[in-house]
């Protein structure tokens, strides 16, 4: 494989590295300074022809950021969750971070579409444009009568994960933890559960990539779309609770949904540690599972571009086509590698948001 793979990509939290950036918001976005995992001029050089794009609203902290490579460097580790947060101190950070997403397709017309559909997401790309999806990681925006959810909506939001790794008034998270399993607590709240009928309701995909096994199932026994992790990994292979089991891949792919590969090390790591020098085999080994317990069709990407520590071997968005050469050199053909990089998404997310 020689040609640059055009790539759609299930998460990333570029809009919380520019929103908190110090540096002039143009300088993060437009220009090439090599701080972060994307810019738009990397995006562009690396193939990523879409993506979704995150609203997370981070925890509140007066210190720097924690250093996940060192809390996770000694297994076993349970990292305290951060308290719960409720919907008044939330939604202007929610606000500001949709807001920028639409100053991000301002700023560069040519480059950078904010798309509310698959036919959307086909036109940008035809144009050589980047495709972005709004999601929304964790709900903490969404107020109690939901009626904010009508809002973000009409801004653009067409994927929405019910809780980050902490509780919220919906449903309860995953921590962060080695060795450990999804099944921590209880499922949905009531008010949950209404979330979920909402969202099926308004075309907006519900991601489980942080729920709980017990969220999980709600989630499985009330949606009428298919069931999707926009960034997970295989439990089998990593027991960190915010990995998937077998069980769940199952639901998973007899919903028609999927599961994009999540590059997070300390998700990829068999020891659950965020050591950096994560090989392509292990990465390889993760997609091999998934491609084994749930078939061709079912398998993306989810690379949690901006959130995560990464493998040496990507360093940024421009590693991807490292990635995407290694599958081929492990065997994988044109077609499947296609699959997996774009036309699953693509074909999941018209049976989602349409």
């Amino acid at each position: 494989m020689t040609d640059t793979v055009p790539f759609f990509d299930g998460h990333n939290d570029f809009l919380l590295r520019l929103m908190k950036s110090p540096a002039p918001r143009e300088t993060t976005w437009l220009g090439d300074a090599g701080t972060g995992h994307m810019d738009l001029q990397r995006m562009k050089r690396a193939g990523f022809a879409g993506g979704l794009f995150a609203i997370f609203v981070p925890p509140v902290s007066s210190g720097p950021p924690p250093d996940f490579k060192a809390l996770m460097a000694h297994p076993p580790y349970n990292l305290p969750l951060p308290p719960a947060m409720d919907h008044a101190s939330a939604q202007p950070v929610a606000l500001t971070m949709a807001g920028l997403l639409h100053w991000m397709e301002r700023a560069a017309p040519d480059d950078f579409a904010l798309c509310r559909s698959v036919a959307d997401i086909r036109a940008a790309m035809d144009a050589g444009r980047i495709a972005a999806v709004m999601h929304m990681e964790g709900a903490e925006a969404i107020g109690p009568d939901l009626d904010a959810l009508y809002l973000f909506h009409d801004m653009g939001l067409r994927s929405l994960g019910p809780v980050w790794s902490r509780p919220t008034i919906f449903g309860h998270g995953v921590p962060m933890a080695y060795p450990g399993t999804p099944d921590i607590g209880p499922g949905l709240t009531d008010l949950g559960k209404d979330l979920v009928r909402l969202c099926n309701r308004l075309g907006i995909l519900i991601d489980l990539s942080h729920l709980n096994e017990a969220g999980f199932d709600d989630v499985a026994a009330l949606s009428t779309a298919p069931l999707v992790a926009t960034h997970s990994n295989a439990h089998a292979l990593c027991p960190s609770p915010r990995n998937l089991t077998d069980r769940q891949l199952h639901a998973i792919r007899d919903s028609g949904g999927l599961v994009g590969l999540n590059y997070a090390t300390f998700y990829l790591n068999a020891d659950g540690t965020a050591d950096t020098s994560t090989g392509w085999d292990v990465m390889l080994r993760h997609l091999d599972h998934l491609l084994e317990v749930m078939g061709p069709d079912h398998v993306a990407l989810g690379s949690d571009f901006d959130g995560c520590v990464l493998p040496d071997l990507i360093g940024d968005v421009t590693g991807v086509q490292g990635l995407l050469r290694a599958m081929a050199d492990h065997g994988h053909d044109a077609a499947l590698i296609d699959r997996i990089a774009r036309g699953n998404w693509l074909d999941c997310l018209a049976r989602t948001i349409g």
